[in-house]
Parts: C-alpha cells; sequence; structure tokens
C-alpha cells in the first residue's frame, strides 16, 4: 500500500495559554515567596498559605479541565494503520514496560504522517512488536500526535494489519503537539516575578521593620522596644537587641531581656517568643484574648544553648549560618522549635516545656 505525506498541521498561540502559564507564574512565585515571608515575620496564615496554594491552585486546574476532558472523551477516536519504524524499550524489566515507538501513521482518508509516542507494552507481548511490523493505532481528529497502539483490535482491523505493506514515512512529515512558544515561557516568567513581588509588597512594613529592629546598634545594655503589632492590630510585640559580640545564649542574658520587657507590665503571659542570637521578639496577647499564652517565666532558658547546639552540630547542617528559636503554645502545649539553616538546607528540631528534645527532623 502506497502512501502520501502531507505537512503537519499548523501551530497557534492561544491566549488562553498565555493567560494559564501566568497564572502556573503566579503561584509559582508566591508560594515560596509566602513560605520565606511568613517564617521571617512570624506570620502563621501567610506561611500556611504558602504551603496550600500549589495543592489548591492544582485541584482547582484539575477541576477546570474536567469539562475538556468530557468533551474529549465523547469524541470517536478514528483508527488507522501505522508502521513501526523503530522501538526502544525505555525501563523496566518486569510487568509493563515503557516501550518507544517512532511510528508512520497511515490514515485512510489523509495524507501519513510520522509521530513518536511512549506506550507501557506487557511484557509477554513485547516480541510482537518489532521494526516495519503493522500495527492499529487510533488517535483523537483534532490531535493526530496523541496516538496509541491497539493491543487488541477489532477482527477486520487485525486482517488489514496482517496484510497490510505500508512505506516508510520520512522524517519531515513528522506530527507533534503545537509548542507553546517564547509567549508561554514569558507568562511563566512574569507570573513567578509578579507573585513573589506581591508577597514582599503587601508584607514589605514587616520585612523592613524586622530588618532595621536586627540592624540597630545598641549600647553595652540591651535596647527594648514596643510597637504595635503589624499582624494583630489589639497585640503588641517587644523586642530586645544586643550589640555586637554579645549572644543571648550568654549565662543570664535572656533571663535580663525578658525581664527588661516585663519590668512595666501587669502580666508575664506571651503569644510567641522568638530568639536569634542578637534579637529577642515577644509578641504579648491583646487584653481581653483567650489565645493560648505561654507564661515567660516557665520557659527553660537555660535549656536553650544545648538545644542550639544540638541543632548547629548534630542535625546534618555542617556550616550553620542562621539559628533561630521559637516558644508558643498553638497547640495547646508549650512547643520549643528550633530551626538552623546552612548550605545544606535547612533542619530543625522541637522540645517540649522542659526542654527535652521530642522530635528532630535532620537536613535533606
Amino acid at each position: 500500500m502506497a502512501i502520501t505525506t502531507g505537512a503537519p498541521p499548523p501551530t497557534h498561540h492561544s491566549p488562553v495559554a498565555f493567560a494559564r502559564g501566568l497564572l502556573t507564574g503566579g503561584v509559582v512565585g508566591a508560594s515560596p515567596a509566602a513560605l520565606v515571608v511568613g517564617a521571617v515575620v512570624e506570620n502563621v496564615p501567610l506561611f500556611v498559605t504558602g504551603f496550600v496554594l500549589p495543592p489548591v491552585y492544582g485541584l482547582l486546574f484539575f477541576l477546570g479541565g474536567a469539562p475538556r476532558r468530557a468533551r474529549e472523551a465523547a469524541v470517536v477516536p478514528r483508527t488507522a494503520l501505522a508502521v513501526i519504524e523503530s522501538l526502544e524499550a525505555v525501563g523496566g524489566e518486569s510487568g509493563d514496560v515503557p516501550v518507544r515507538f517512532e511510528l508512520g501513521v497511515a490514515p485512510d482518508d489523509g495524507p501519513a504522517y510520522r509521530v513518536g509516542i511512549t506506550q507501557d507494552i506487557n511484557l509477554v507481548d513485547l516480541p510482537d512488536y518489532r521494526p516495519r511490523g503493522i500495527v492499529v493505532v487510533q488517535y483523537p481528529p483534532d490531535k493526530p500526535w496523541r496516538v496509541r497502539v491497539v493491543k487488541r483490535p477489532t477482527p477486520e482491523w487485525e486482517e488489514r494489519a496482517a496484510t497490510a505493506r505500508l512505506d516508510p514515512v520520512p522524517a519531515t512529515a513528522r506530527v507533534a503537539p503545537p509548542p507553546e512558544g517564547c509567549a508561554y515561557g514569558f507568562a511563566v516568567l512574569l507570573g513567578v516575578l509578579l507573585g513573589a513581588a506581591v508577597v514582599v509588597l503587601l508584607f514589605r512594613v514587616d520585612l523592613f521593620e524586622e530588618d532595621d529592629t536586627a540592624r540597630s546598634p545598641s549600647s553595652a545594655r540591651p535596647s527594648v522596644s514596643s510597637t504595635s503589632s503589624t499582624t494583630v492590630s489589639s497585640s503588641a510585640s517587644g523586642t530586645v537587641t544586643l550589640g555586637p559580640g554579645q549572644s543571648l545564649l550568654d549565662k543570664g542574658e535572656l533571663d535580663r531581656a525578658v525581664a527588661s520587657l516585663t519590668e512595666n507590665r501587669d502580666t508575664r503571659q506571651a503569644l510567641t517568643v522568638v530568639v536569634r542570637e542578637r534579637l529577642l521578639s515577644v509578641v504579648f496577647p491583646p487584653t481581653g484574648t483567650r489565645a493560648p499564652a505561654l507564661d515567660l517565666r516557665a520557659l527553660p532558658y537555660d535549656r536553650f544553648p544545648a538545644l542550639v547546639e544540638e541543632a548547629t552540630t548534630r542535625l546534618g547542617v555542617r556550616s550553620p549560618r542562621t539559628w533561630q528559636i521559637t516558644a508558643d503554645r498553638l497547640t495547646g502545649t508549650l512547643v520549643l522549635r528550633v530551626v538552623v539553616t546552612g548550605p545544606e538546607g535547612a533542619a530543625s528540631l522541637e522540645a517540649n516545656g522542659r526542654g527535652e528534645v521530642v522530635r528532630r527532623m535532620p537536613a535533606r
């Protein structure tokens, strides 16, 4: 059977594809930005948003494509004969084996074309497929590149495949999915930049204030400042910043810093406590709130140096750059979290209210 060849269908760019690329890039950029910014400014809702945004977007993307998939499933596929130009098993030694086929498809009502596909073939049936062999294939009428080999064709098509002789199809007649093009790549890149920029701009005040506080010079006596919380408008926070060469892990330094924050307050309850090398941050509960608070006097400050020592030496971070201790009772019980970062990544551990380690998460 002689076959004729034709040029592949023209490719086209869709505004929908551009919008999809922009939205996908926005999620890709916003998610890690929300995780980083949420961790830096201690904004739990923002941090959680960074985790849930990708799966939520994936679910919405899946649901949004359901009508299209239903329409495609309702379309009756076309059946044709194809010659196996070449084939190669690309993995697996038992069960179904992924096989890379190079096929020359010969539709009854159109020009022949060449296409490359990968399809799982049972290891027992693999000897039935050989170069220059004839197989029966099916494909959607509007997507000729989406070809699949029919493993159990009808008797009519099986007889046609047994008696047909097809000429090789030149590589110039190859058909492939239309590329998204440079516009799609540009849309993804633009979405990544916009997504990250939106998160940073929305929380720029928190970021810049914390950065300024961390860099502010101090005298031998710790500097104390209290500002309105930018995350909970009715609460207040306090910070203590030490000067160069000092550390809050030095003996008695944390006790003095906490005392300086609570000496003019009627309560020593706090929502969260964050300790870094030279910075102590405390968020106090607003008046009348029932949020799970912790007693600043009950924290095991004497255990903090040992926890930091373990986190920086035994969790796989060989060159630690930063560490941070966070204390809160968001889950009902007092939890101490120590996070350390370095070139190898981030590692953390959790301790109970007595400073005993209950969970370790080494760097990967």
